[in-house]
């Protein structure tokens, strides 16, 4: 006959399992139900081009991130991986050099963002990233992405750029530091200083690395690599153009690199590109023209002079319409006050020179206009990559002069694109977002 404490030992370990059970079961259920919690912004259904769409079909979750960074992916509204996102993550996460040449808008900054997070131990409290871009606009954006894709976990985040003030960024560093975003004269200056830290730092991003490596920064990042530790190091070289001095840079710098090339042809297929022969006299009406025609949700236009820049701005707020200018001329706080309001979607029109053509990514321009039109093709291609973002639709109008005509037909030739003759109407399928129940994206909101 069992004994009665046999009986009750038995009974307290049946309970002890059964809790046991129940404890995981619960575990498991909020498991599975992690991603119905989060706060996911509404589906974009908007018809996206092959640029973003052809892709292998892979899912963000098939590329083993924790689940703290899936959690921020999501609550960003990035549905799956671009073919770019889709090419660089996984072989970023094994350790290996990567030169990647994706178009302008395709989802760049989430290709080297997500698996840098990835990589980055919270716990270590050291410099584990840099990543330098080449504006200051391109820098706080790209640390607005990575601040929200790192939100459920413990990494800080730190921008650091020219036009700021130095002592504010020197106290940052006496906290906890794990990403750095900045541009090249600012981080080499605060490196120098002894202030930045880099001996834990294992990776560097380069993006816009062709602008990054031209004469403007005058060999800037040698100095900074000099000041990484050289083992176990990964570079990330992320452009859409690759002239002979990135092909030097790497090299130089990266064993081994994997490369990526999405760039069969230069130009997104979502833009359409236009020209208008016009004399110099004739713009301003001609402008004026197409701002009564157009379905224009935001607009960027381009001029090649900072005068010019804020001359076209007043030009047009005196004909009635909404117009912010930005230039490299002004003063930082005002060019992140312009920047913000324009991307809150504030202000409809903004008048720009080229400090604005590098990775700025505002959805909702769906129209540039290249007031004056530039000499070189590589300006061309990232002005014009300001509209259509993420194979979204947008149409580009280029006013041409008769000085223009040589450096229009050379451009084309250089890109391999057609730039057509502006026709008496523009089809607005070609620029007005259609929904994926065919509807208009301003017939839904109204």
């Amino acid at each position: 006959m069992m004994s009665t404490e046999t009986m009750n030992s038995n009974n307290h370990m049946n309970d002890s399992n059964l809790n046991r059970v129940t404890a995981n079961n619960k575990k498991n259920d909020l498991d599975s139900n992690w991603k119905a919690k989060l706060k996911i912004p509404p589906v974009d259904r908007r018809k996206k081009t092959s640029d973003v769409t052809d892709t292998k079909g892979n899912e963000f979750e098939e590329f083993c991130l924790k689940r703290e960074i899936l959690m921020g992916i999501f609550e960003k509204g990035w549905e799956r991986p671009s073919p770019i996102q889709e090419a660089a993550i996984p072989i970023t996460l094994t350790g290996r050099n990567i030169l990647a040449r994706a178009k302008n808008g395709t989802g760049k900054t989430g290709a080297y963002s997500i698996p840098v997070l990835e990589q980055v131990d919270p716990k270590l409290d050291k410099i584990q990233a840099l990543i330098i871009v080449p504006t200051r606009e391109l820098a706080l954006q790209t640390s607005q992405i990575c601040i929200e894709l790192a939100k459920h976990t413990q990494i800080k985040v730190m921008v650091t750029t020219g036009g700021t003030n130095l002592r504010d960024d020197i106290m940052r560093f006496f906290q906890t530091v794990h990403v750095v975003i900045a541009t090249p004269g600012r981080i080499l200056d605060l490196m120098e200083k002894n202030v930045a830290h880099m001996e834990h730092c294992r990776v560097l991003v380069l993006d816009e690395a062709d602008k990054l490596l031209s004469q403007d920064f005058k060999g800037m990042l040698d100095q900074v690599i000099s000041r990484l530790p050289l083992e176990n190091r990964q570079i990330l070289l992320y452009s859409a153009t690759f002239p002979l001095q990135v092909k030097q840079f790497m090299d130089k710098h990266l064993i081994d690199p994997y490369e990526i090339n999405l760039m069969e042809e230069l130009t997104l297929k979502g833009v359409t590109q236009y020209y208008a022969f016009v004399q110099e006299r004739q713009k301003v009406h001609c402008l004026n023209t197409l701002f009564s025609k157009l379905q224009i949700n935001q607009s960027i236009i381009f001029c090649n002079s900072t005068q010019r820049v804020e001359l076209l701005a007043k030009k047009i707020t005196e004909l009635g319409y909404c117009c912010y200018y930005i230039h490299a001329k002004m003063a930082q706080a005002h060019r992140n006050r312009v920047f913000h309001d324009f991307r809150s979607g504030l202000c409809r029109n903004l008048v720009c020179s080229d400090l604005f053509t590098r990775g700025i990514d505002v959805q909702a321009v769906n129209v540039v206009i290249n007031f004056d039109f530039p000499r070189m093709a590589e300006t061309y291609l990232h002005r014009i990559g300001r509209s259509g973002r993420f194979g979204h639709l947008g149409i580009a109008i280029n006013l041409i002069t008769y000085e223009d005509r040589f450096a229009l037909h050379r451009i084309e030739q250089e890109l391999g694109t057609e730039i057509k003759p502006i026709p008496k109407t523009i089809d607005p399928s070609l620029y007005v977002a259609k929904l994926e129940d065919g509807l208009e994206e301003n017939q839904q909101q109204k």
